[in-house]
């Protein structure tokens, strides 16, 4: 399970990734500048910073077994979802049609989306029941 939750974790990082380089091309950062924007910088760049921290607590605890790493991770992982949800919320109001819909922010393909959102819940699923299982003999 806990090869499963890295690769899973690396599949969404890669999706995530994909996402970040569409907001970067198409302004992101330069929305900033403006103020013009749904998706705060902080909230933009810390999701992907914190999930790499996660990332880095899960590769020591898949190398050294220790529970400690493997809860830390899972609790990276909550600040990380709760971060994702907020941003796919947002995306989702102005992808609708929402009244504050900016051009420019919509660029997110729908796809990669759905694809890092189901994959990352597959990820925190697969390190919760990890985590759980380190108490077990």
């Amino acid at each position: 399970m806990e090869i499963a939750a890295l690769v899973a974790w690396i599949l969404a990082a890669v999706a995530g990734f994909h996402l970040l380089s569409a907001w970067l091309s198409n302004g992101g950062l330069r929305q900033q500048a403006t103020k013009v924007t749904r998706y705060p910088s902080a909230l933009v760049v810390g999701h992907p910073l914190i999930a790499a921290v996660g990332l880095v607590a899960w590769v020591l605890y898949v190398a050294t077994t220790s529970e400690v790493y493997a809860w830390c991770a899972f609790a990276t992982l909550v600040i990380v979802a709760l971060m994702g949800f907020v941003m796919f919320t947002r995306w989702l109001v102005g992808h609708r049609g929402g009244r504050h819909a900016r051009g420019r922010e919509q660029v997110f393909p729908s796809v990669a989306i759905a694809v890092h959102g189901v994959v990352a819940f597959a990820t925190f699923v697969l390190v919760l029941l990890a985590a759980i299982a380190v108490h077990r003999p």
